[in-house]
């Protein structure tokens, strides 16, 4: 009995020590975990060049490269025209003393309550910048800053991920060999498919945002709206949050409608509603797998990473929802199903025994007949059913 309490008491203390030590190196498991994801992610497409002739992968580089060059010269392309849309829009509100309200608005009592409740646009500028700009110096070495982080941060995953990437072979065979041999199998199956469902989302995720950000810019080019590679870029980013990413993209021109022209911020508002709704009925059902999409398990998981992690929280809480769906439907839904399948055969067996017996009966009784008619009936029933409820695999 002590014997056992002190090999209790050892596991759970080093579970607890287990838990606080990644708790204090959090950043680093944060770092490791998007490396692995973005490897999960580029593995395929790397798995182009290393297989077929040499010309098929020449083909496959230069297509890649030409990939790459026409997505930096877009992004080059758009974060220039945005940021001179930026100073134009601050010279806009920083000589604008009123609010752009729909017509119908005007006279009424909100109108009179928000004009004389709400500062006017230079006001609130000024507010922001201070005295001749002298708080925008500190926001820009804050914005600097973060910039930095973000990309010496981004730097260290993509690095990191190549490493997981070349030598994902020796890994696997490491860890692996950790495991009892009877569960190797299971383990492996289990985190391919992680790799293979989260390298999907991600691919998915950032076709969508490009795909969202295309439509944007063109259509606010095409109204006439006055900052469409901002705006543009701003949908675009905003479509990497889950779940409030969809809204942010739909209130950005109707906030900038209150500055400019409320008739063409709605107008623009209407099309980028129909530009999501119709991403999210044609686009995301071929690009996501919606049987590892629950929208309460990641909402949970989202609050719960961006208490703990800020905004990288926010990205990772998806792949880390698809991470549970996965483990359950393998670990306990595909158990269950297992467990069913092999119960019906064993009463298969069983069956057929039966069968042999009545039919070495001379004159078996009527009832004992119909009954095992019956039975033999609800088991071929009960074959498909259970094969329908197998997990799904994934795509």
């Amino acid at each position: 009995m002590t014997k056992h309490l002190v090999r209790f008491g050892a596991a759970v203390l080093a579970t607890l020590l287990a838990l606080v030590a990644l708790w204090q190196f959090r950043g680093v498991l944060v770092y490791v975990l998007l490396s692995l994801t973005l490897a999960s992610a580029l593995g395929p497409l790397a798995a182009r060049l290393l297989k077929g002739r040499l010309v098929v992968r020449a083909a496959w580089l230069c297509l890649y490269l030409v990939v790459l060059g026409s997505f930096g010269f877009l992004l080059f392309s758009t974060g220039e025209a945005a940021i001179s849309e930026i100073q134009r829009f601050a010279l806009t509100v920083s000589a604008q003393d009123v609010w752009q309200l729909p017509p119908w608005l005007e006279g009424t009592t909100f109108q009179q309550a928000l004009v004389t409740r709400l500062p006017a646009p230079s006001q609130l500028f000024e507010a922001v910048t201070g005295d001749q700009g002298q708080l925008v110096l500190p926001t820009l070495l804050g914005i600097t800053q973060g910039l930095g982080s973000v990309v010496s941060g981004a730097l260290i995953v993509l690095l990191l991920s190549l490493y997981w990437s070349s030598n994902q072979v020796h890994f696997e065979r490491l860890w692996l060999s950790l495991l009892p041999a009877e569960q190797r199998k299971q383990v492996r199956d289990i985190v391919r498919t992680i790799e293979l469902n989260i390298g999907a989302y991600l691919r998915g995720l950032v076709v969508q945002s490009l795909l969202v950000g295309l439509l944007l810019g063109l259509g606010y080019w095409l109204l006439g709206f006055p900052y469409p590679a901002l705006l543009a870029l701003t949908g675009a980013l905003v479509c990497l949050i889950p779940v409030m990413g969809a809204p942010l993209a739909l209130l950005s021109p109707l906030l900038v409608g209150l500055l400019t022209s409320v008739e063409t911020s709605l107008l623009a508002g209407l099309y980028t509603l129909a530009i999501l709704i119709a991403v999210g009925i044609w686009v995301k059902p071929r690009l996501f797998n919606r049987n590892l999409s629950n929208p309460m398990l990641t909402v949970l998981l989202l609050v719960a990473l961006f208490d703990a992690f800020g905004l990288i929280g926010i990205l990772v809480a998806p792949p880390v929802s698809i991470v549970c769906q996965v483990l359950w439907n393998r670990l306990v839904s595909h158990r269950a199903v297992a467990g069913n399948a092999a119960e019906l055969s064993d009463l298969q067996g069983r069956l057929s025994r039966v069968q042999a017996t009545i039919e070495g009966m001379d004159e078996p009784p009527p009832l004992v007949t119909s009954s095992l008619e019956r039975l033999t009936h609800l088991l071929a029933e009960a074959g498909p059913i259970l094969s329908a409820a197998e997990p799904p695999q994934p795509t």
